[in-house]
């Protein structure tokens, strides 16, 4: 319907009706051949540099990839076979034995929550269980899932070798926990917070918080890495990573920029050996 003249700016709707008004009165103006030319070379030379960009990068959706049985209760997805990492799914009330880790295995809580042994673990908090150390029984009361790196599930002799070997004594190094709300933050840019949470002198794992409109070319991702959208969406180059969603970098591959419209919290390994 087009508005009704003269227009009265005590009505509700009179900015509409301005803005209708302006948009009728607007001529398209005619753009020279030369400049057309060249905004159409500069808008395909920034699609190749996305395309090029996202190259190698290996994305992983949170409803891609195959779903297994673990355990009654638990279900697993392998995320990349040569870093060892899996979604691991716990309905309410399902429990995995109690084992012990020839690895270190870094989990991240994505949804509900879990008793590791004698800690409990929510979204977002991080916990590490060092090499030779042993797990009590994993349960689950709210059903749970988490994020596993380093882990032998899928390994089927190294998962009977962990929990045979978890009968015998010793406990070894205690696991570390680190809750998502506790330990230091650093802010090496507007709208960008890094948390160190572990650098074991080959890599680094950290927690990337990037508030709403922040962009970040970051250093400490360079190189071979993985890194999982915890909550909130970001964009790596053009590629938008919702929660749930994993991205691996290969070798050699360069990670492009990260932002995000709406703010996110990101795990991220780097580094990793294959």
């Amino acid at each position: 319907m087009k508005p009704t003249y003269p227009l009265d700016p005590d009505q509700p709707d009179a900015s509409a009706d301005v803005e209708a008004r302006l948009l009728e009165s607007l001529t398209p103006l005619p753009l020279p051949e030369a400049r057309g030319r060249a905004l159409a070379s500069r808008l395909q030379e920034r699609i190749r540099a996305s395309r090029d960009a996202g190259r190698g990068l290996i994305t992983l959706r949170r409803d891609q990839g195959h779903w297994a049985p673990l355990v009654p209760g638990v279900r697993v997805k392998r995320l990349s076979g040569g870093q060892r990492a899996v979604l691991l799914d716990l309905a309410p009330g399902a429990v995995i034995p109690f084992h012990r880790h020839h690895e270190d295995e870094e989990c991240v809580v994505l949804r509900g929550s879990a008793q590791l042994g004698d800690v409990t673990v929510h979204p977002g908090d991080y916990h590490l269980a060092t090499t030779g150390s042993r797990h009590g029984v994993v349960r689950s009361e709210t059903g749970a899932l988490l994020f596993l790196g380093g882990t032998p599930i899928g390994h089927g002799l190294e998962v009977a070798r962990d929990v045979v070997t978890a009968l015998l004594p010793g406990r070894g190094q205690a696991p570390l926990t680190v809750p998502r709300d506790e330990g230091p933050w650093t802010d090496p840019a507007p709208g960008l917070h890094l948390k160190l949470l572990r650098d074991d002198g080959h890599g680094r794992s950290l927690l990337v918080r990037l508030e709403a409109g922040c962009r970040a070319d970051l250093a400490e991702l360079a190189g071979h890495g993985e890194c999982l959208m915890v909550e909130g969406e970001a964009f790596a180059g053009d590629t938008l990573l919702q929660a749930g969603d994993y991205q691996l970098a290969p070798q050699g591959v360069t990670r492009p920029t990260l932002s995000s419209d709406v703010g996110g919290l990101l795990f991220v390994r780097t580094g990793l050996r294959v």
